[in-house]
């Protein structure tokens, strides 16, 4: 499997040209285990849990053996309709599908979105085309992988092997070939997909800044186009300043104005500054990130992610967080203090982006804090004094035996409307074709077919032409004639089995009479979420207008609205902060592209 080091050989994007298709064989379980335990080891960054999400233990899940057009061997695995891996020389790379779910897995390079017709062109990409970050470049080697993404969003959209280091190319003056690019965004390996376009996620604060945002501390002259490694950023500030813009903060300037900026509504019986009470809500709302919403899995962890997707979400309604309101100015200094007493401890992994590395748990100011009145903003379910965080539901795909097909299932028992998981019904198949003799005596890999079989599964044109199939046709052709149904399973609830396939969470774009576009989002109730708090939340993070209704057409579902386009805001609560599948979500892409007003 993957090593840091890749063979220097490798072809540029294999997958510009149409490949062809040898086989597609559902996965066995031993090599599901194995394919689980290979991304482990390949990508230690990965939790537990984020490699049995990319690899589920019972979902559906393909190997797909095909022939590039150059003629390499190339297996592709499958899942969800979207290639997820592909191997090449017993080497395992990730799909851009992937790392838009993961887009920290690999170390990032950022180039222009003009450059990405060139690379899907397959093109490599030439050091020239990179954009030089104000913290520098990634660090990495001659033959690690890297991910190119484009300036204004993380998302990668394509992934190549360094040719140099970065020590070479820094030397080389940013000239010559940088990257040997495997797989694109756009290219046939992506068609092969669901063909989604890759999600708005909002650049790190230390990356390249958009140049078209009105706001913001970027500082550059006339000829900022022609030499990007001009732009300047007001270093840690910035960092913080813009976390705290894309969470609904007030700007600068409207702060002088308003004295609440801060979320203080200072009390005039409060004989606390406004500082210290600034003091105050900072430790209270990184104590209460620490204690019920940051768990060991998510270590190392950004602390602009510990900001932004932690710490606004702690903090108690009608209030907000300024950390320059503080007497700490910035968070680097705020978490330097907390790392002297010893609650966590920071590191710079890569150069100028620190992280959170360790958290005593066990430390006296985590265990003795409690919340001091519930808040609906951080969407948990209270319980006495403790707080739980939402935990998004198990959803496990099943099958229900039809009218059509009972002949097949009644000899084990199961008649008309039996719920079958797809691992039970493989093996009702296998057994009824073993217990009737219909394993072809010359060829063990193929099944004759019975009169039942052929009601149950051929087509009317295929009834006298059809004798047999391959055991993976016939037991695909048995789950496809299946009605689809799935399980639900809450934290701590019963398992809730329904008919049918599970609605997801729908998110639209709609246009009002005054041409002002809404966010619209339904279908949150079937994941557990509370309608009226996730407009709560949103109203506070992307400071617009929500509103809660019943969803036209139904009874019982209600939809939020929220003023503007906030898919982007709302995609980094369902993926990031309530961790849901993002199979289950549709509509992100409509988030809007960087640079362009909502």
């Amino acid at each position: 499997m993957w090593s840091p080091s890749l063979p220097q050989a490798t072809p540029a994007d294999m997958f510009a040209k149409a490949f062809r298709v040898k086989s597609n064989t559902a996965i066995k379980g031993s090599d599901r285990r194995k394919l689980r335990a290979d991304v482990t080891a390949v990508f230690p960054t990965l939790g537990t849990d984020q490699v049995s999400e990319l690899v589920p233990g019972k979902e559906e899940l393909n190997i797909v053996k095909l022939y590039a057009h150059r003629g390499d061997a190339v297996t592709v695995y499958v899942s969800g309709g979207n290639p997820i891996l592909f191997e090449l020389e017993k080497n395992l790379y990730p799909t851009v599908y992937t790392l838009w779910s993961y887009p920290d897995l690999l170390p990032t390079f950022t180039t222009w979105p003009l450059v990405l017709e060139k690379l899907v062109g397959g093109a490599d990409l030439m050091l020239p085309g990179l954009v030089v970050p104000p913290a520098g470049l990634p660090q990495v080697q001659k033959g690690d992988l890297c991910a190119i993404a484009l300036v204004g969003n993380r998302a990668p959209v394509a992934i190549g092997v360094a040719a140099m280091s970065t020590a070479e190319m820094l030397t080389s003056g940013l000239k010559g070939r940088g990257f040997s690019v495997l797989h694109t965004y756009q290219d046939h390996l992506w068609r092969s997909g669901d063909k989604s376009s890759p999600p708005s996620i909002a650049p790190l604060a230390l990356d390249p800044p958009d140049l078209s945002e009105e706001k913001g501390s970027v500082q550059a002259d006339s000829t900022v186009q022609g030499d990007m490694r001009r732009l300047t950023l007001e270093g840690e500030e910035q960092e913080e300043g813009e976390v705290q813009q894309r969470c609904g903060e007030k700007s600068l300037s409207e702060a002088t104005e308003d004295p609440s900026v801060g979320g203080l509504n200072p009390d005039p019986t409060d004989s606390k500054t406004l500082q210290e009470q600034m003091d105050e809500l900072l430790q209270r709302c990184f104590l209460r990130a620490l204690k019920y919403r940051v768990k060991k899995a998510d270590l190392p962890l950004l602390t602009s992610t510990l900001l932004g997707s932690h710490m606004f979400s702690c903090c108690p309604e009608g209030r907000q967080l300024d950390i320059k309101k503080s007497s700490y100015k910035k968070l680097s200094k705020f978490l330097q203090h907390m790392q002297q007493e010893q609650i966590i401890q920071v590191q710079e992994l890569s150069k100028g982006v620190e992280s959170v590395v360790a958290v005593d748990w066990k430390h006296p100011r985590i265990t003795s804090f409690v919340i001091p009145e519930p808040s609906p903003t951080s969407q948990t379910i209270q319980e006495g004094s403790r707080e739980q965080p939402y935990h998004p539901p198990d959803i496990k795909s099943l099958y229900c035996v039809p009218a059509s097909m009972t002949l097949l299932f009644q000899e084990s028992g199961h008649k008309k409307g039996s719920i079958l998981e797809g691992s039970e019904v493989r093996t009702i198949v296998i057994n009824y074709a073993k217990k009737n003799d219909l394993v072809d005596a010359d060829n063990k890999n193929l099944v004759k077919l019975d009169p039942i079989l052929c009601d149950c599964i051929l087509e009317k044109g295929e009834q006298h032409t059809v004798m047999k199939l391959p055991w993976d046709s016939l037991l695909n052709r048995c789950l496809e004639k299946l009605q689809p149904a799935y399980q639900v399973t809450f934290p701590g609830q019963e398992p809730i089995v329904k008919k049918g396939k599970i609605c997801p969470i729908d998110i639209t774009l709609a246009q009002r009479a005054s041409n002002k576009k809404v966010t619209v989002v339904r279908n949150l109730e079937a994941y557990g979420l509370d309608p009226c708090s996730v407009a709560t939340i949103l109203q506070q993070r992307c400071q617009a207008s929500t509103t809660v209704t019943p969803a036209p057409g139904t009874k019982d579902i209600l939809q939020v609205q929220i003023q503007g386009n906030q898919i982007h805001h709302l995609g980094r609560l369902l993926l990031e902060e309530y961790r849901l599948p993002r199979k289950h979500i549709q509509g992100l892409e409509k988030a809007p592209k960087p640079g362009k007003k909502k």
